[in-house]
């Protein structure tokens, strides 16, 4: 059985999921990035899509993020987002976040055009 480690996902509201994995898989700009236990520190920015987690369980959940960052220190990883959300599959976790994308730049565009 995998080591685990904790895993924290927060936003600004709330910690959206909080609890023991044995792998964390986030995309980031440069790629994806597969993280275990004893893993490098480290710090990425995170790419608007899904990330999976494997608890310790052996359940798998997908959260759809809107950026933020990352971080792996002493067997904790904490991912920081502007949004995050719990998601059924990877499909419904990229949509979504990829729908806020949209809808935040249509918004930022609408308040440029009234300036």
């Amino acid at each position: 059985m995998a080591k685990a480690f904790q895993v924290d996902v927060v936003s600004p509201e709330a910690t959206v999921w909080s609890g023991q994995a044995t792998i964390v898989i986030a995309r980031t700009p440069e790629g994806e990035l597969g993280i275990m236990a004893d893993h490098e520190p480290l710090m990425a920015a995170c790419a608007t899509g899904a990330v999976e987690i494997e608890t310790e369980s052996g359940e798998r959940l997908t959260i759809g993020v809107h950026g933020g960052f990352i971080q792996v220190l002493n067997n904790q990883v904490t991912l920081i987002t502007d949004r995050a959300e719990v998601a059924e599959s990877h499909a419904e976790a990229k949509e979504t976040a990829q729908q806020r994308l949209a809808a935040e730049e249509a918004e930022a565009d609408e308040d440029e055009d009234s300036s």
